[in-house]
């Protein structure tokens, strides 16, 4: 049986999202991709991840760092088929879900077992996504997104929208876009109670306009979805303390914590242990508010 949204109680606690990265040019450093035995070292780090606490695994066949060159269907599909049978093979138990923005991919993750799908681009990207995340009833993540896309053909099918980091109104503006999103979600039919917003920390936002955006995330949440925070080992992080991103923790905790306070949902990270232990903790905090 599909792990839908049913099995999550919003507003009772924070769920955290282990990222496995299946790249092998994470900006993050940690793209399993550069490893002979990549399916061992996927089945290790996502049986630590859950050891450690993780509610649900994000897996990912296409680096989205600044400047990473795009990948076809075909590559996206290679690495990520044997990664998603493997773990699902291992009868986890918690939801997996497939960070793709291709519904060619998003169709096959789904027919294979993936529960959930991450769209970077938030339908825009792809038109058929709509179709294929409505037909399997999946639970669907909306990222807002202003960056320039590296492949030209995306470039083209998303010039229509905003790109840069020129805002009228952060806060206004993200909130007006997601929801534009969401509207394209509506009228394949895909309904609220399938669908989470993600402000896309990273993705088209200068380093203060991550942090605002973060300290205003309380304006996202209250549209009545859920939301995730991925902040993680980011650049705002690392220009912000002059850190590489192996020592980008204690930032990200930061960012975490006061994204949980302002409303997060889910936090997707890579240092799942430390961000268990620190969540956990807030999570107990919180409730002598």
């Amino acid at each position: 049986m599909k792990n839908t949204f049913a099995d999550f109680s919003w507003g009772e606690r924070t769920y955290i999202m282990g990222i496995i990265n299946i790249t092998p040019d994470s900006f993050s450093g940690d793209g399993l991709l550069v490893h002979e035995n990549v399916l061992d070292q996927v089945l290790e780090q996502a049986r630590n991840f859950i050891t450690a606490g993780a509610d649900i695994l994000d897996i990912g066949g296409e680096s989205t760092r600044p400047g990473a060159p795009p990948i076809s269907e075909e590559e996206e599909l290679r690495r990520v088929i044997p990664i998603i049978q493997a773990l699902i093979n291992e009868n986890l138990g918690i939801p997996l879900s497939l960070d793709t923005y291709k519904a060619s991919v998003a169709e096959t993750g789904l027919q294979m077992g993936v529960d959930w799908i991450n769209d970077i681009w938030a339908l825009r990207a792809d038109p058929r996504m709509t179709e294929v995340v409505k037909k399997h009833k999946a639970p669907l993540i909306l990222m807002h997104n202003r960056s320039q896309p590296a492949d030209p053909k995306l470039a083209l099918r998303l010039s229509n929208y905003p790109q840069g980091t020129q805002y009228d109104d952060l806060a206004k503006d993200v909130i007006t876009e997601l929801l534009q999103s969401v509207t394209l979600a509506h009228s394949a039919g895909i309904t609220d109670d399938m669908i989470i917003l993600d402000p896309g920390i990273g993705f088209g936002k200068t380093v203060e306009q991550n942090m605002t955006l973060i300290a205003h995330l309380n304006e996202i949440h209250e549209l009545g979805y859920p939301v995730l925070l991925g902040p993680s080992r980011k650049s705002f992080i690392g220009l912000t303390l002059d850190l590489p991103p192996d020592q980008r923790l204690e930032g990200t905790l930061a960012a975490v914590g006061l994204g949980i306070m302002r409303g997060a949902d889910i936090i997707r990270v890579h240092d799942v242990g430390a961000t268990v232990r620190f969540v956990r903790m807030l999570d107990a905090m919180r409730q002598y508010m």
